[in-house]
């Protein structure tokens, strides 16, 4: 996942959040607008490679016609620049510590979904990710 710098979040809640992953692009397109910019995201392989439409809600990584990640500046109670101890101190006893990120499984959705949110080499959150790990 690569990092891209992101204007701040308008304010949205949990439930909202999680449903822009599944979106179609004519879901999409009908919230939002035109993206504010388009780019292409090289994965490691040739098959990760992604198109994000980017809003000043977030980036919005698309797989075929549906959203399959949303990069946001704020989620769960979580922002871009809070340190390590709050994030995992707001998630709670599930969220699994990987040294430079944090994975927290999200449940009650239609589908399986996952938060990560990246750290940089200070300890602060400097990207949150909500996604389908089955993608």
């Amino acid at each position: 996942m690569l990092l891209i710098s992101l204007p701040l979040c308008p304010q949205v809640n949990s439930d909202e959040q999680l449903s822009f992953v599944g979106m179609t692009l004519e879901d999409l397109i009908g919230r939002f607008g035109v993206p504010n910019s388009v780019i292409a995201v090289r994965g490691n392989e040739n098959w990760q490679d992604d198109v994000v439409f980017q809003y000043a809600e977030g980036d919005f990584y698309i797989y075929i016609n549906r959203v399959w990640q949303v990069r946001l500046a704020s989620a769960f109670g979580i922002s871009n620049r809070d340190r390590k101890t709050a994030v995992l101190r707001t998630l709670g006893n599930r969220a699994e510590d990987r040294g430079d990120h944090v994975l927290f499984q999200i449940s009650g959705s239609e589908w399986p979904l996952m938060l990560r949110v990246n750290f940089n080499n200070s300890g602060l959150a400097s990207a949150i990710y909500i996604y389908r790990p089955d993608f």
